[in-house]
């Protein structure tokens, strides 16, 4: 197969093309970023898809600052939005699947019951940024005539070859990612960290605001895996939502101590409330994803994932107990 990636520079798309470079399903892939691929521009996506042609395209392409998002919401729309939708249309053209990466700030993040957002759980976006990926997902769904609830729970369920009515799109929704390149949450506590101990204070952490922390490079081998089942004979279908996070939650304390457990990093800590820092945005306080059925199944604890990253980034003889 030819399976392109968008956003090919950044965090999740690196990772997909590492994936995919393993793969021996995959004879060619085609890493676009910008100034190749401009979510700015309506005509990118089709110029790319009817000149290359690939038989997949991965768009984890987006404008992910979420505080810049909520400044301007209709450059959020066109990047996130629009954008989306235009790919979309390219590869329904071009006869070719899609996988569109998604976000968990599509929930409001304001249920109490302790369970986390299902595919088929109702979206009502809670800034800016989760409005316009939501835009996106429609705009994916109406471009594949993929409107129905058919489509929004085949992820929960076998889905045998053939059956009408579910296109080659999946939708994946992921929450809190982390991995190189680029200041991530664990970069950003360790940074934090030293600031706080050359200060002589205690580092606050966030305690109610809770997600999924999920490795990319987990992410992308369960994209990969999706794309390989899919393109086997009798395999089952791309479509659906899919929820795709590392096992189990966290509040960003708890991963803020993991973390600086894992470094050997000993500071003093305090736990506040997640309004102690305004900000432009608001994000959901329960952004917990119930992890989709797999190919490859459930992805490991994100502790076990933070562990392995943490050996790459911080380095040290033994966490501390």
């Amino acid at each position: 197969m030819r399976v392109a990636v968008t956003g090919a520079g950044g965090r999740l798309g690196s990772a997909v093309i590492g994936a995919l470079t393993d793969s021996p399903l995959v004879a060619d892939v085609l890493e676009w970023d910008l100034p190749l691929h401009d979510l700015d521009d309506p005509v990118s996506a089709w110029r790319l898809v009817s000149a290359y042609r690939p038989d997949v395209v991965v768009h984890t392409a987006a404008w992910t600052d979420v505080d810049g998002c909520a400044g301007d919401p209709a450059l959020a729309m066109r990047r996130n939005g629009l954008a989306a939708g235009e790919m979309a249309e390219a590869c329904v053209r071009a006869d070719a699947a899609l996988v569109m990466v998604s976000t968990n700030e599509v929930f409001d993040g304001r249920r109490t019951d302790g369970l986390g957002y299902r595919p088929t759980d109702l979206p009502n976006p809670p800034n800016s940024y989760g409005a316009a990926k939501l835009a996106g997902e429609r705009a994916a769904r109406e471009a594949y005539g993929a409107t129905g609830d058919v489509f929004t729970a085949a992820a929960l369920q076998p889905v045998d070859e053939g059956e009408p009515g579910l296109p080659a799109l999946a939708i994946v929704r992921t929450a809190w990612l982390f991995g190189p390149p680029g200041a991530d949450f664990p970069q950003k506590i360790l940074a934090a960290a030293r600031k706080a101990d050359s200060a002589g204070q205690a580092l606050s952490l966030v305690a109610d605001e809770v997600g999924c922390p999920t490795y990319a490079s987990d992410l992308a081998g369960a994209i990969v895996a999706l794309i390989a089942e899919w393109s086997r004979p009798g395999g089952r279908s791309l479509a659906g939502i899919h929820h795709i996070v590392n096992s189990g939650q966290a509040s960003r304390a708890e991963w803020a101590r993991r973390v600086l457990s894992l470094a050997g990093v000993d500071v003093a800590t305090i736990e506040v409330r997640l309004e102690t820092w305004p900000r432009p945005s608001s994000p959901p306080p329960w952004g917990v994803l119930e992890p989709t059925p797999l190919p490859c199944g459930l992805l490991r604890p994100w502790q076990d994932a933070a562990a392995e990253y943490m050996t790459f980034i911080a380095p040290s003889p033994k966490p501390r107990q």
